[in-house]
Order: C-alpha cells, then structure tokens, then sequence
C-alpha cells in the first residue's frame, strides 16, 4: 500500500478493553498525537474508559463499544458509527474477531493491528508482536504499532513521549489535598500512601492479610498516613483491610465521584500500592511512585505490565517460588516494606 502523510487526516485507534490496557496505551496516543498535530484521533472505547480518556488531552473524539454481550442492533449500531466517519486509517492495538470484523466491514482503507489469531485476516497491515512471550512492557508494544503507522505513512517519527502522560491541573489538585486531609482528619506532614486492596476481577492480588503486614511493617521504618481506596463494589473489601490496620494512622476513601475524580485523587499520593490492577496504570500514567505485586505468570510479568512512572518511581515484586503461576503467597511483605522504606519513592 501506498501512503503519503496527506492521506491521513483522520485516524481511529483501538484500545476497548480494561482500563490498565488503557492506560498503558497512552503513551502511543500522545505519540501520535504529537506526529500529527493536524490529524482528528478517534478512539474506539467501552463506556468505562470514556471519561478518563477524554481527560487525557490525545483524544478528540469516542466511538462507543458497547462490549462484547451486547444485542446485534449494538454491534451494527457501533460498525454504522466507525463506518460513517469515514477514517482514513485504523490501529487496532487489540483486537479481537469482533472489533475486526467491524473496522473491516467499515471499509477503513489502512487498517493495522497485531499478527495474532484469526482476528488479524480482518487488517492489511500486521506487526508481529507476540505479546504472550512479555519480552517488553505492554506500552511498548503500543508505541511500536504507532510507529509503524507513521512510517507507512512517510511521517517523521517524533522523540517519544516521557512521564506523564495524564495531568490535572496542580492548583485543583493540591485543595483537592487539602479537602481530603481536612475531610479524613489526617496528618498533613505524613506522606499519603494509598493502598488498593481490590482488583476488580482482572488482577491477581495479595491478600488481606498481606496487605496488613505489609502495612504494620512499613509503618515501623516510616511515618505515614494510609488511605485504603476501593472502586465500585470494593468498599467491604477497603473496610475490612482497615480493621486489620488497627491503631496505624489510615483513613478509608470510597471512589463513588466517577474515574476522574479518582484519578485527581490519586495524583495527590505520595505512593500508590497495588496488584496489577487499573487504578495502579492510572497513578503509574500521572507519574505517582508505584509499588505492584505482579504473578509469575508469563503473560502478566512485572516487565509486561510495569507501570508508566519514571523508573526511580517504581518498584515491583513477584512471588519467589510459587505453588502455581496464580500464588502470591510466596511474596515476603516485610522485605518488600523494607525495600520500599530504603528506596526514594517516599522522599
């Protein structure tokens, strides 16, 4: 195929699965947003990424995925949508039969996505990743489908894009602060450490009691105040870790305001602690200090998924000898508040 900068004045791109996918793909948004300054960025998106990803500044526009239950009036109502804008490429940077099948039938001219499955006979561009071997992060990967666009279509590739890549404004987040610890009555003077005890059915997690050791053992090497968080559906799990904090300096905050309002929160934390889940991607893309607790599954790797924070704003731990590749009970939580204290992701 042919292409010519010229010929792409209108571009959809496809990330229409969880949000820690999301997240680790805007980095690529922002580089294709940065190469093509003049270009219209669509996303093809479910309803519970929408908001965050308007938030991010990359995207002009949604087209909405009503998800993979949803009736056949759904589906030829989200295919009828691509088709009438009338795209002039398309990266799919998941994909899957039905996403494919409808960029395909849109009759997008430049259609571009992964080398995987049967979904990839849908595009008549492919990349060979082979994601599943989690030989570099999830984000690269992204920005490597990004810039093969750019160079099919003779664009000079910019510098990449650095940490962050989802911003607030610092004056709304800072009384947002202020309004937190006033609300929550909590030290003003402790670091805020937030830990995100749920998973929302995608990540494996530690457990519980993990979670509080972890917690009881931070505290004795530093002085913090903790903030257990919990999205929808989450707010027993959040109580019940802090009854297990007992006298440790900790509040509770319930997500209820929408993902962006959690976000804005999460970019107030001094550090953010979490299994590989979405609210961890959100604080890693705001550029917070991470701590992840990651399987040894190969496909769900520390090098796979690691959070988009700088690399001295991150630290990550896997089980050492687990009884299978779904186990966390193998991570040692003392040596891993240990790690966290001795490292400058508190200072």
């Amino acid at each position: 195929m042919t292409c010519s900068p010229e010929r792409i004045k209108k571009l959809l791109v496809v990330r229409n699965d969880k949000l820690g996918d999301f997240m680790l793909s805007l980095p690529a948004f922002a580089y294709l947003k940065s190469a093509l300054p003049v270009t219209t960025i669509h996303a093809l998106l479910p309803d519970y990424t929408r908001e965050i990803a308007m938030a991010s500044g990359y995207i002009d526009a949604i087209i909405r995925d009503p998800g993979a239950n949803a009736d056949s009036a759904a589906q030829n109502h989200m295919r009828d949508s691509v088709r009438t804008e009338n795209y002039d490429a398309v990266i799919c940077l998941y994909s899957t039969t039905r996403t494919g099948w409808c960029v395909y039938r849109a009759g997008i001219p430049y259609r571009l996505a992964p080398a995987t499955k049967f979904a990839q006979f849908f595009y008549n561009q492919r990349l060979s990743q082979r994601r599943s071997k989690s030989l570099q992060p999830e984000y690269a990967y992204n920005l490597d489908l990004a810039r093969h666009l750019l160079k099919d279509f003779g664009i000079n590739l910019p510098p990449e894009p650095v940490p962050p890549y989802l911003q607030f404004d610092l004056q709304e987040v800072a009384a947002l602060k202020h309004n937190f610890i006033e609300c929550h009555r909590v030290s003003p003077t402790k670091p805020l450490v937030f830990i995100h005890p749920g998973s929302g059915g995608s990540a494996v997690n530690l457990s519980l009691g993990q979670y509080a050791r972890l917690a009881h053992a931070l505290n004795q090497l530093c002085p913090v105040t903790f903030v257990i968080s919990a999205g929808p559906g989450e707010i027993e799990q959040a109580n019940a870790l802090a009854a297990m904090l007992q006298a440790i300096p900790h509040t509770v905050y319930h997500s209820e305001q929408g993902l962006v309002a959690f976000a804005k929160h999460i970019a107030f934390a001094d550090l953010f602690i979490s299994g590989s889940t979405g609210p961890l991607h959100v604080a890693g893309a705001l550029n917070r200090s991470t701590v992840g607790f990651y399987p040894l599954r190969r496909s769900a790797t520390a090098l796979r998924w690691q959070t988009l924070s700088q690399a001295d704003r991150r630290l990550a731990f896997s089980p050492s000898a687990p009884t299978d590749k779904e186990d966390m009970s193998g991570i040692d939580v003392e040596y891993c508040a240990q790690q966290i204290a001795h490292s400058k992701l508190l200072k």
